[in-house]
């Protein structure tokens, strides 16, 4: 190669990606993120803490300081300030679950091609069917994503200090928002809107955390339950409107908007992609995961939502970051 010629080790990177798929999901299922946290700082440590081979402790050590999650130091291992943060089994935020989930389902990954061909999925819609075993199995290894945008809410929000509120979390899954918002505000109560199974997940972990006893769920099909009139102060849409078309991201807002007693306000967390579609990158990427799983989602653009919005009978529309999703605030 000439000297302007430009390097392939970022196209190599990419088209070997899964290979960070791989060694993070086997890391994640071996605790290998606990061990180093716990002390362990070599792969005769590792190996034995986790009970796995030292040639196989070398080699993920070896690929997650490649990835830039595990750091070398004087011939010591550590985790890197996000590892620590997002990948030790049992803390608040940790998405070592979500890692594991993901490894098995990287097969899915193949038939990419002919979905982008027909423009959508090509075999069976995971996102759209009620009751679909895909829910019971991500629900609970998703939750940690929402954990840093829940918390960010809370405080736009200024629950803490807000009184009695009724809270409406639609499609709330494992009722992560909440979990955090109840024990924020002690005189708040929460209605979840859910399929049947996953709204027993939810109050299996809010009792965990003590705030069931203001917690109810409502069994049914956002699509067809009745949301109510004038019934709650704060309304939650959190990572649904990808999995939704236009036509139906309006309706429900509108539905939800009636909902919501004068001066409410509907909270919706999602992948958000800038107007001109230039960024940000997590939120560009996931649009695959919709076209590969739903017949109409995608990550839609900040204007598509104040659209929306609008049309819903909101008039004032603000987003806050929370990366790598977006808070949008309608009232």
């Amino acid at each position: 190669m000439t000297d302007s010629a430009p390097s392939p080790d970022n196209v190599l990177r990419l088209i070997n990606g899964y290979w960070a798929t791989g060694v993070l999901g086997a890391a994640a299922s071996h605790s290998l993120f606990t061990h180093l946290e716990d002390g362990a700082g070599t792969a005769t440590e590792l190996a034995a803490r986790a009970e796995i081979s030292e040639r196989g402790a070398q080699t993920l050590l070896d690929g997650l300081v490649s990835v830039g999650l595990v750091e070398l130091d004087k011939g010591r291992y550590r985790n890197t300030a996000e590892a620590s943060a997002y990948l030790v089994d049992g803390r608040p935020a940790s998405l070592s679950n979500f890692a594991k989930l993901k490894l098995s389902h990287m097969g899915s990954l193949t038939g990419l091609p002919d979905v982008v061909r027909a423009g959508g999925p090509v075999s069976e819609v995971v996102v759209e069917v009620a009751n679909n075993p895909h829910w019971q199995e991500i629900v609970t290894a998703i939750a940690a994503q929402s954990v840093p945008a829940a918390t960010i809410a809370a405080d736009v929000l200024g629950l803490a200090g807000a009184g009695e509120l009724s809270i409406l979390d639609v499609g709330g899954g494992s009722g992560i928002y909440s979990g955090i918002w109840l024990e924020t505000n002690p005189a708040a109560r929460s209605t979840q809107l859910d399929w049947a199974p996953i709204n027993e997940i939810a109050r299996r972990l809010l009792d965990e955390r003590g705030v069931g006893d203001r917690f109810t769920t409502i069994d049914g099909d956002f699509h067809a339950t009745d949301f109510g009139t004038a019934r709650y102060d704060i309304a939650l849409y959190s990572h649904i409107a990808h999995q939704e078309g236009p036509e139906s991201n309006v309706e429900v807002f509108t539905r939800l908007r009636q909902a919501l007693k004068p001066g409410g306000t509907l909270v919706v967390n999602d992948y958000v992609v800038d107007d001109d579609r230039s960024g940000p990158a997590f939120p560009l990427i996931f649009a695959s995961e919709m076209l590969l799983k739903s017949k109409q989602g995608s990550t839609w653009r900040q204007s598509d939502y104040r659209d929306w919005l609008v049309k819903a009978g909101f008039t004032d529309v603000s987003f806050h970051s929370a990366p790598p999703a977006t808070l949008v605030l309608a009232r």
